[in-house]
């Protein structure tokens, strides 16, 4: 089901945050990351979010991030949205790392605020307007305070509701008060990055999600959705509490989502991140099975 003309989703309402596949001796694997792709595309993603957190953006280079959006491009099609993380501690970087994401076919730009220096908050506006501005290509801030250590205060994200490309947020701000208030106040469409919030931010009004764990269960993730959707609240809570188990294995277990994600598909990280140890392999397999299990038993209802 589409979202209502009320419920604003320029990029579709499930986007996975798609990890990077790189070869064993470490070098990028453009022709997995399009097989990878395409697979979540036909199990469900409206839109793939690359070059983000979970796509290792950190330890890539400028090269392979434009590499990896037009293998993706060239994979998937016209259809599906693609969303190129560019964000950077230097506005003027990020400035040109999404021309060159415009360049190499996305249609959308993921931007976080900038990190480590803790710009106050004017600044902050300031970065994501001149972000917004060299392109042509509609924005999604990134607001992701635990990482950044700045957040996109509600006053702020209003401001820069103003600017006709930033007509989205990947919020990672747990602040659900604060966020229905921007969406109640703006057309602004908000994507959950954080599983737990999906469906509290879905009911009061968010485009979606944004999500590390639609990697290995996109269509479990939709389901949420879809239910919600026409009107089946108890069984989109279902849904939401059946996924919980993986969700939190894989993302509050102590390791970053980019490692047990790895260690549920395979592939190597790149340093510093370092591969799941074999129990955390068999723990993530374990829930994983069980979660498999439980839709089957399901179906023979």
């Amino acid at each position: 089901m589409s979202p209502s003309p009320s419920r604003p989703a320029p990029f579709g309402r499930a986007l996975c945050a798609m990890i990077t596949p790189f070869t064993p001796t470490g070098e990028l694997d453009l022709d997995e990351a399009g097989k990878l792709a395409a697979r979540l595309v036909a199990e469900g993603c409206d839109g793939l979010v690359l070059n983000g957190t979970t796509g290792e953006s950190p330890t890539t280079t400028d090269a392979e991030k434009a590499a990896l959006v037009r293998a993706v491009r060239d994979a998937v099609g016209p259809g599906p949205s693609i969303v190129a993380g560019v964000g950077t501690a230097d506005t003027r970087h990020t400035a040109e790392l999404a021309r060159q994401a415009e360049r190499a076919g996305a249609d959308g730009l993921l931007v976080v605020t900038p990190y480590y220096s803790r710009p106050p908050q004017p600044a902050v506006e300031a970065h994501f307007l001149k972000v917004a501005d060299a392109t042509g290509l509609p924005v999604m801030v990134y607001d992701i305070p635990g990482r950044t250590g700045t957040r996109v205060e509600p006053t702020t994200m209003l401001r820069l509701a103003e600017h006709p490309r930033i007509v989205a947020v990947k919020d990672c701000a747990y602040d659900l008060l604060g966020s229905t208030r921007v969406i109640a106040e703006t057309s602004l469409a908000y994507y959950s990055g954080c599983e737990e919030m999906n469906l509290p931010l879905y009911a009061v009004g968010g485009a979606g999600f944004v999500s590390t764990v639609a990697n290995v269960a996109p269509l479990r993730l939709r389901a949420v959705l879809d239910a919600f959707d026409a009107g089946d609240t108890a069984g989109a809570a279902r849904l939401n509490a059946r996924l919980l188990p993986l969700a939190e294995r894989m993302m509050a277990g102590g390791l970053p989502g980019t490692v047990t994600v790895k260690a549920l598909l395979g592939g190597p990280v790149r340093e510093p991140l370092q591969p799941a140890d074999r129990e955390t392999v068999d723990g993530l397999r374990a829930v994983y099975e069980a979660l498999v299990r439980s839709d089957q038993a399901e179906s023979l209802v």
